[in-house]
């Protein structure tokens, strides 16, 4: 059986009790915390930095995923790992010069991951493969939370699995968007093993059903 990663996004998360709901998801067997970090250029919306991390912090052993849909990610890399993240992911669109914004992460001691929007094609992330520690196919475009799974995403993922094996690597294949139920076997099917789930989870009104229902579609 894959050794399948289910990590919540708290984008879909009631803000007013956040430090609740990390609980939560965390006693309910979530594996990671994903940290949807915008910026109001790079997507159209706008969500928090590193003091927000930081105060989670201190209330949670998950692994914090912090996913930075920002512009010129390298200025603030030291701030989001002094904050607490375990690993950075930056989108292959934001930089010109990828393997150095890769390395300057690592760098720093956290894990590092590279982040493609629907339309950007894989070839952009090909020649980091080797150096990067997980993989994001977005199967929604960025900025909101609640969008609809787009399908042609799975013939992305099944393309970095099959990169992955033919080259030896050992990078994460995470999947961001529209994850269900419905869909869970499909994406772990085609070589995802880590899911990002924010409005199934948060809005299930059973947030503790709902990842053992995702955990269910990994056997």
């Amino acid at each position: 059986m894959k050794n399948i990663k289910i990590a919540p996004s708290i984008l879909s998360a009631d803000f007013s009790i956040l430090k609740e709901q990390v609980e939560l998801i965390e006693k309910a067997g979530a594996d990671w915390l994903h940290l949807d970090v915008m910026d109001g250029h790079f997507v159209p919306n706008i969500t928090f930095g590193p003091p927000l991390i930081s105060s989670l912090k201190k209330h949670s052993s998950l692994f914090f995923d912090a996913h930075l849909m920002i512009e010129q990610p390298e200025k603030y890399i030291k701030d989001f790992v002094d904050a607490g993240s375990d690993m950075i992911t930056v989108h292959v669109e934001t930089t010109n010069h990828l393997y150095r914004l890769v390395q300057n992460i690592k760098d720093h001691g956290v894990k590092a991951g590279v982040a493609l929007n629907p339309a950007t094609p894989l070839d952009t992330v090909q020649y980091v493969l080797e150096y990067v520690d997980l993989i994001l196919v977005m199967s929604v475009n960025p900025g909101f939370g609640g969008q609809k799974f787009i399908e042609n995403s799975l013939e992305k993922v099944r393309h970095l699995a099959a990169w992955k094996r033919m080259g030896g690597h050992s990078y994460h294949i995470q999947v961001d968007g529209g994850i269900t139920n419905e869909n869970v076997q499909d994406v772990i099917n085609a070589g995802a093993d880590v899911l990002v789930a924010g409005s199934y989870v948060f809005n299930s009104g059973n947030v503790g059903e709902a990842i053992q229902k995702l955990k269910s579609g990994c056997v």
